[in-house]
């Protein structure tokens, strides 16, 4: 798929994205960002409870298991659901990179279905890097890591300003947020989501 939208690809001036120099080393799990996130946060029971590991460059490995609350048609993963995790995954790369970005354009191609009680294997990277904006590719397998390919995505990230989150996100939440005494916890809340 890589880039197969215009908005997906990235223009001529583009540059190879360079890892932060204190992103997490490669295969340190990155925790979830936020506790009430959908995608990786812990205190979300329907949640994906997605675990993303840093890996070499600007990439991550992330798992997530299918369950019976993720279900579209009977017995398989909701398509939406899948997109969530390839979000989810794709947005955890801006972290290696310590930038704050949400969601600009999401493409994603849907090659095989997904049961329930299936581990879901992805991988994502950051391609390139264009002022604000961040462009990802990602793809998830079933079966193992070197499985067939189930689902893949393009992406395109815009680094914001946390006032972006401030501004627009529910007062009671930003407040617990901000009010965090650890501060890898409180940036990493306002790390990613449209």
């Amino acid at each position: 798929m890589s880039g197969t939208s215009p908005g997906l690809q990235p223009p001529v001036d583009a540059v190879k994205p360079v890892r932060h120099p204190e992103a997490p080393a490669p295969g340190e799990l990155l925790g979830a960002h936020y506790g009430q996130c959908f995608g990786c946060g812990g205190d979300q029971p329907h949640g994906l409870h997605l675990q993303a590991r840093a890996g070499e460059g600007v990439s991550i490995t992330a798992e997530f298991t299918v369950r019976p609350a993720h279900q579209g048609a009977p017995g398989l993963a909701h398509g939406g659901v899948l997109a969530s995790a390839l979000d989810e995954t794709l947005g955890s790369l801006n972290w290696l990179l310590r930038t704050i970005a949400v969601t600009g354009r999401l493409e994603t191609d849907f090659r095989l279905p997904v049961p329930v009680d299936t581990t879901l294997y992805l991988e994502a990277e950051v391609t390139a890097v264009a002022g604000r904006k961040i462009y990802s590719t990602a793809t998830g397998r079933i079966g193992g890591p070197d499985g067939p390919v189930a689902v893949r995505a393009d992406a395109l990230f815009v680094e914001v300003k946390v006032e972006h989150f401030v501004q627009n996100g529910r007062d009671e939440e930003i407040r617990a947020a901000m009010d965090d005494p650890d501060q890898v916890r409180r940036a990493r809340a306002f790390e990613v989501n449209p």
